[in-house]
């Protein structure tokens, strides 16, 4: 339990999560910093069939939010000099065969143009697929290990989406290049670099390249899959999954208490140098993508920083900043076995939920109230 001096009440938080797993998803461990203190808490299931709720420092896939450590690991390499952001990818990694024209701020803001190697959608609904990761093709092959190089070699075989700069997509292989880059600039394997150069600094835990690790490390909750099986629909528990699919680009394990010391250290400049911290949040494309980061304006809220992620079934993760680090929300999402589809319920929850995490960080504090407790 943590506990500090409190004027928000503890149940709105609470009854935010439940709400939010209530529109179909298993379970819900959340993580706010703020003003206040610190708030932990859960709500739903740590696996169906059970009463128990998930716990609030269990271990979780975090998705794309990996896309962020391995921004941060790039820059912080252009910080000591040893690249900079419109140096030529080619120049680095000349057996690629890269179109010269790429840069490394292209791969890090996704307007390199380069085929996703999870495959392409386009806007006319065209599809050219890609390595399996969706619906029962995924399910059916969740276990296969890929090496990165395979991986990118697999998506340079395919036509770029458009020209070097100029477009915005977003592109897995992307941040899978950055991984051979961080590799071949540091000198070490990208696992190594990330324990040299962030889990180590800020005391990371629980922060984990999994490559061909498929378990969870307990504690940890259940993540389900939905999927069509012909003219079936069938649930499979997909907690067990190898995302060496994702390299660099979705495939860490971490916990909020991990996610919420990033982010904090990134945004309030423990990690990188001020000048890149305002490159990494210039946003480009119809979302404002920035470096490794989404930057969302709130408009009289301000500014927020985040990224979410989720796996190709079963978890998701939330990580979301103020800009100088003071106010973070972590979570992590499992879904479960409702008749729903998590892509079109989970916009308006997470609308829901960020709504009071908002209002919490734009309200004065009240004079009186009492301790904030978190759920363990």
């Amino acid at each position: 339990m943590n506990t500090s001096a409190i004027t928000q009440p503890v149940t709105d938080f609470q009854q935010a999560i439940q709400t939010f797993v209530d529109t179909g998803f298993a379970g819900l461990q959340m993580r706010v910093n703020d003003q206040y203190g610190e708030w932990v808490g859960s709500a739903g299931v740590r696996k169906l069939g059970e009463t128990t709720p998930p716990a609030t420092d269990g271990s979780f896939w975090v998705g794309s939010v990996t896309k962020t450590f391995t921004a941060t690991l790039v820059l912080q390499l252009v910080a000591k000099g040893k690249l900079t952001l419109d140096d030529a990818v080619a120049t680095h990694l000349p057996d690629l065969g890269l179109d010269e024209r790429i840069t490394v701020r292209m791969l890090l803001n996704h307007t390199s143009g380069i085929f996703n190697y999870t495959g392409e959608y386009y806007p006319d609904g065209t599809v050219v697929p890609g390595i399996p990761a969706t619906g029962k093709d995924w399910v059916d092959h969740r276990f296969l290990s890929y090496q990165p190089i395979e991986l990118v070699r697999l998506a340079l075989a395919k036509p770029s989406r458009f020209e070097p700069g100029a477009d915005w997509s977003y592109s897995n292989t992307n941040y899978t290049i950055a991984v051979l880059l961080i590799e071949k600039i540091n000198g070490t394997s990208y696992a190594e670099a990330l324990d040299q150069l962030i889990a180590q600094p800020l005391g990371l835990t629980g922060t984990v390249v999994p490559g061909d690790l498929t378990e969870l490390p307990d504690p940890h909750g259940h993540g389900y899959f939905r999927y069509q099986d012909g003219e079936e629909w069938k649930v499979e528990d997909v907690t067990r999954q190898n995302l060496s699919l994702l390299a660099g680009a979705g495939d860490l394990l971490s916990t909020t208490r991990d996610l919420h010391v990033f982010f904090s250290a990134l945004n309030s400049g423990r990690l990188i140098p001020e000048p890149l911290l305002v490159e990494m949040r210039t946003g480009v494309g119809p979302i404002d993508y920035g470096l490794g980061i989404f930057v969302q304006d709130l408009g009289a809220g301000g500014t927020v920083l985040h990224h979410n992620g989720s796996t190709p079934g079963g978890f998701g993760a939330l990580m979301y900043s103020s800009p100088d680090g003071t106010r973070t929300m972590t979570a992590s999402i499992t879904m479960g076995d409702a008749d729903v589809d998590p892509a079109q319920v989970f916009p308006a929850a997470l609308a829901t939920l960020l709504t009071e995490i908002f209002k919490a960080w734009s309200s004065r504090p009240r004079s009186g109230g009492d301790g904030r407790c978190g759920r363990s």
